[in-house]
């Protein structure tokens, strides 16, 4: 074997590759599937994956696509993280939520999640969750010189401040040594409840205990920018970005009128934003979140120690499903891997029941050990800046952040974040934004594993307490797999009023090469919106129509290769139809309807609308045949 000579690459004995050699193999192979890119640039573009914001990611990247210069860890711009030593000290805060209204059971979760790896607690206080006036019991035994408490009182968060504070002071804890958040938030407020009456008295008081924290408590911030309301009503990443900037500044512009200084008001800021399971977007929107951050600050004046972004990240509820919820452990540990790799001070990782009610002690121990894994095994937190380097991630860091910046400047022009929220501007884009979405959800361009994609039907449903009703009025809350859980919904109740889902026959004709794919396809689609499928193979259409009457179907879908179409669909749907069969479906898409189909089922169909029809449709046939029965008795 040949040693390299020193210096030199392993690859320096190989010939020199050039994108332009890639992407004319690519053409080459594009062409042999049948499209005709015009040349190598285009081919590279063909395999595009188009993201929200107008962004893309490529199928390359290399150093000719490095981005602006990142600098370093900790200082600015700060993408790569708000300290120096990154999470390599002691790894990311592991913060934990906490919302039940019984006063001992939120205590003995409290004591159970410190005990087992949480570093800090995030209380959610009034409304229909814990009483502002238990904050005493329920943090009772826990040690408020160790434990940073970040409040969550909605508009009762000077009270909740107050009972805070009074905690310090009954149990001797030293101004220097207590930390958190009170969680003020009026824009925040104002975005979930639509309530703009209060707004300019709730930002009065917000600024007063700004000023309170910056002169007694000097790491208890007052005030919380939280994109959580955004996010949850649809927004893409950029105009979450976008919103929390606008917010974070009419916060600065509050502060400082107040006669807090630039830094003092920077330090009484943190950012809340959401994690899904895209990980490298997640990845790059916390770091273009501190980019973003760091200009404000820049051309604010100030200082640049007090110009990292504080970010506190929680795995998206848009993300989560009612539906096969097991498979949220898998989302919540991607988005929380992603937010620890893009730079969060803190993160949250919601237990995987969250969408069906009250978590239960098993789900938040998951939920806590799912962080505890990714710092203690996996050492997540040993690299500083992990993704640094990375040209994708650096890159559509890039993207994003201009792309935010463009919707912030759009808000300020507004008259900002206050006037966009009040005047609509920002509700109506917002909900343009999801019903885009919204259609790639309907036609499973966007996937959601267990509902839209591989549902099990005859899951045992989890059963929780209901959890506190979250404010509302203003920004709807929307989530990924409810247009899809609400078909299931449909079939639960005609179960539970027949004894028998929804049903559907499927025509596999030929042998299970020819049929496979398609029956396959179908199957899984017509599940997702809980329709039962039973299936015969063969070509006998008389043995198709037998086993269509056995199966007590009303509805059949014909599954094959289109060569079997040609020579057997006419007959089998002329029998399925002699017996009984009100529609009849093909899976595929040919050019023209063979006699006797109805219509397609296909992959970029709106998969939503479909069941929607056929659930009418069935469901709506079993009445008519049950009104019958009645009257002929």
């Amino acid at each position: 074997m040949k040693v390299p000579p020193e210096g030199l690459p392993l690859a320096a004995e190989f010939p020199a590759a050039h994108r332009e050699q890639w992407q004319q193999l690519v053409q080459g192979v594009l062409r042999k599937s049948g499209a005709q890119p015009e040349d190598g640039a285009a081919a590279e573009q063909a395999l595009t994956t188009e993201l929200q914001d107008g962004l893309g990611a490529r199928p390359l990247y290399t150093a000719e696509d490095t981005a602006v210069d990142p600098g370093y860890p900790g200082f600015p711009p700060f993408v790569r993280g708000g300290r120096p030593q990154g999470s390599a000290v002691a790894g990311w805060d592991v913060r934990q939520r906490h919302a039940d209204p019984d006063r001992r059971r939120a205590n003995e979760a409290v004591l159970a999640d410190l005990e087992n790896g949480v570093g800090s607690l995030w209380l959610e206080l009034g409304g229909g969750a814990l009483p502002v006036d238990a904050l005493p019991e329920a943090l009772t035994g826990v040690y408020l010189d160790l434990a940073a408490v970040a409040l969550d009182a909605g508009p009762e968060f000077t009270n909740a401040a107050e009972q805070l504070f009074k905690l310090y002071e009954q149990r001797e804890v030293s101004p220097g040594d207590a930390s958190g958040n009170l969680g003020a938030d009026p824009l925040g407020l104002q975005a979930r409840t639509g309530d703009t009456a209060r707004t300019d008295e709730l930002l009065a008081e917000a600024t007063a205990l700004a000023a309170r924290c910056a002169a007694d408590y000097p790491n208890v911030r007052a005030l919380t920018v939280d994109a959580l309301p955004y996010h949850e009503a649809g927004a893409s990443p950029a105009q979450e970005l976008g919103c929390a900037l606008a917010t974070g500044v009419a916060y600065l512009r509050a502060l400082t009128a107040a006669g807090l200084s630039v830094d003092a008001a920077l330090g009484q800021l943190e950012f809340r934003y959401a994690a899904d399971a895209d990980q490298f977007l997640t990845i790059a929107k916390f770091r273009a979140a501190r980019r973003l951050w760091a200009r404000v600050a820049e051309v604010s004046g100030a200082s640049a120690a007090a110009s990292a972004q504080r970010q506190h990240a929680v795995t998206s509820r848009v993300m989560m499903t009612a539906r096969d919820p097991w498979v949220n452990m898998l989302r919540t540990t991607i988005a929380c891997l992603a937010a620890g790799v893009g730079g969060a001070d803190a993160v949250t990782v919601l237990p995987f029941d969250s969408a069906l009610g009250q978590p239960d002690a098993f789900a938040r121990r998951i939920a806590r050990n799912t962080q505890s894994i990714l710092l203690e095994e996996s050492h997540l937190a040993r690299v500083i800046d992990p993704a640094g380097g990375s040209w994708y991630v650096e890159q559509l860091g890039e993207e994003l952040a201009r792309a935010a910046w463009a919707w912030f400047q759009e808000i300020e022009r507004a008259g900002g974040q206050q006037a966009a929220l009040g005047s609509g501007l920002v509700g109506e884009r917002l909900a343009a934004t999801w019903a885009e979405r919204s259609v790639r959800l309907a036609k499973r361009r966007e996937p959601v594993t267990g509902v839209s994609e591989f549902p099990h039907l005859d899951e045992q449903p989890l059963v929780r307490e209901p959890a506190p009703a979250a404010l509302a009025g203003g920004l709807p809350q929307v989530r990924r797999a409810e247009a899809y859980e609400a078909l299931r919904d449909r079939s639960d109740a005609a179960l539970a009023a027949t004894g028998e889902r929804p049903k559907l026959f499927l025509a596999s004709i030929g042998t299970a090469a020819a049929h496979t794919a398609r029956t396959t396809f179908a199957a899984n689609l017509f599940q997702a919106g809980g329709i039962a499928t039973t299936s015969l193979e063969g070509v006998d259409p008389a043995a198709f129509a037998e086993a269509f009457t056995a199966s007590g179907a009303t509805v059949a879908c014909l599954c094959s290769s289109d060569t079997l179409y040609g020579e057997h669909a006419e007959a089998v749907a002329a029998a399925l139809k002699a017996a009984g069969a009100a529609k009849v479906l093909l899976a595929g898409r040919l050019g023209e309807a063979p006699a006797g189909v109805d219509g397609f089922i296909h992959a970029g169909g709106d998969a939503v609308a479909v069941l929607t029809s056929l659930l009418d449709q069935i469901t709506g046939a079993r009445g008519a045949d049950e009104d019958e029965s009645e009257a002929a008795r």
